[in-house]
């Protein structure tokens, strides 16, 4: 499987994906329609290539790393452009007051002081990109792979 014939199915199938999402698919479903619309996208230009679910796998993959990759760029100039830093710093902190309130254990308290502090932040931000990242190539190759399976049958005789 040529990179040259991968990359446009798949970053067709990401950015089809993530417009989706921007007008409100769940992410846990436009993820996994990532992978399976580059397997279909790339059946369409590879008319008679074999694609079973491990290709489909590779192929969700790379849409799925894709989808990552224009998300974050898109959220990253939504908060550059629209100025939403604020919001977004606030609702962080507001997950780590929530937190702070279901347990009042000293122990815990001082743990939670870290994440409010401006390295704590950056540590959060970084951690959740980096969970997303997985996230999206987990869902994408899954995505991928079923669609690999699903229709590879076709190619059976």
């Amino acid at each position: 499987m040529p990179w040259s014939r991968t990359l446009k199915p798949c970053a067709l199938a990401a950015l089809i994906a993530s417009l989706l999402m921007a007008m409100g698919l769940y992410p846990l479903v436009a993820l996994p329609s990532a992978g399976f619309l580059a397997v279909v996208f790339y059946r369409q230009r590879q008319p008679g290539s074999t694609l079973r679910a491990g290709v489909g796998a590779r192929l969700g993959a790379i849409s799925g790393f894709f989808f990552f990759g224009m998300s974050t760029a898109l959220l990253t100039l939504r908060v550059i452009i629209l100025h939403e830093g604020g919001e977004f710093r606030r609702k962080l902190l507001e997950q780590v007051q929530q937190a702070a309130a279901r347990y009042p254990d000293p122990q815990y308290q001082a743990g939670l002081d870290f994440f409010r502090s401006p390295a704590g932040l950056v540590f959060m931000v970084v951690f959740l990109l980096i969970f997303l990242f997985l996230v999206c190539l987990i869902l994408g190759t899954l995505g991928g792979a079923l669609g690999g399976a699903i229709l590879g049958r076709r190619d059976k005789p």
